[in-house]
């Protein structure tokens, strides 16, 4: 159980992750450095909500009150809100300009609209047909998604029938593709952009559309980071980017593709979309 013993652990990996990422890849190292700061504070979001049992920490609920149904009932926002403060306050310390800038809009604000943002992103992250810009939901899923993270790991995911393209726990589109080892090659997992938890998918196949073709399924993998690559899709434009954990063993997914600028640009310059944004939009 999570709970239990080091409260921070799943942080504190993302952090020295980062750091080492920023010392050894120069164009990504300020954003990795901020993204620590972010990763410090959603720890200590994560350790509290993780050891007091309170209800924003139990799991997604179903309408009749239980766990195990896929559907997300607003954790008690209360008991998050209080938070929100110090992410803004991080921004303006650490953060790059335009964040600095909507931190000290955002902070002029009641709190009665940081609730409403809090409850939006809640009920909407990862589940629209269009993905949100990260600028746009960054506050919002800074303080939130330890919460989410928690509430997926308290969920016994239901049993995988067909190939799922989104989160089996809360319904969330794929942030990223995960390929682990499994004998003598790699198994494919989709990582949740909302929840954060991992689901098994077939190798060869569009997470989007469904698109089975090999030859419309194009692969780039930059040369700075082999072990991160983009999976596009010719059919339906979207992409996915993968971080293959039987080429480096010590990734972190969600830390590396923070880092993977190059691989954002070339996606660009060829005209595929990411599904969803990672939280610093890169």
């Amino acid at each position: 159980m999570t709970t239990q013993g080091n409260t921070r652990a799943p942080y504190e990996a993302r952090m020295r992750r980062a750091e080492k990422l920023a010392a050894s890849l120069p164009f990504a190292a300020e954003i990795l450095k901020f993204y620590r700061h972010v990763a410090a504070l959603q720890g200590d979001v994560y350790a509290e909500l993780a050891s007091s049992g309170s209800l924003a920490a139990t799991g997604f609920k179903s309408p009749s009150g239980g766990t195990d149904l896929v559907a997300r009932g607003e954790p008690d926002l209360t008991q998050i809100l209080p938070h929100y403060r110090g992410f803004l306050a991080l921004v303006e310390e650490n953060g790059p300009g335009n964040l600095v800038a909507a931190s000290k809009v955002v902070g002029g604000l009641p709190a009665e609209s940081w609730m409403a943002a809090l409850s939006a992103y809640w009920k909407t992250a990862g589940v629209s047909d269009q993905a949100i810009g990260a600028f746009a939901q960054f506050f919002a899923r800074a303080v939130m998604q330890p919460c989410a993270e928690i509430a997926g790991e308290r969920v016994v995911a239901p049993p995988q029938v067909v190939t799922r393209n989104t989160c089996p726990r809360c319904e969330g589109r794929p942030l990223l593709g995960v390929l682990r080892v499994e004998g003598d090659g790699g198994k494919r997992f989709l990582l949740c952009s909302f929840c954060l938890q991992e689901w098994e998918f077939r190798r060869i196949l569009c997470p989007t559309c469904g698109e089975t073709a090999e030859q419309k399924l194009p692969v780039y993998v930059a040369e700075q980071m082999p072990h991160v690559r983009v999976e596009a899709c010719d059919t339906c434009k979207l992409y996915l980017r993968t971080i293959d954990l039987t080429e480096d063993g010590h990734a972190v997914p969600i830390v590396d593709d923070l880092a993977a600028l190059p691989l954002t640009l070339w996606a660009q310059e060829h005209g595929y979309s990411r599904l969803q944004p990672n939280l610093l939009g890169t």
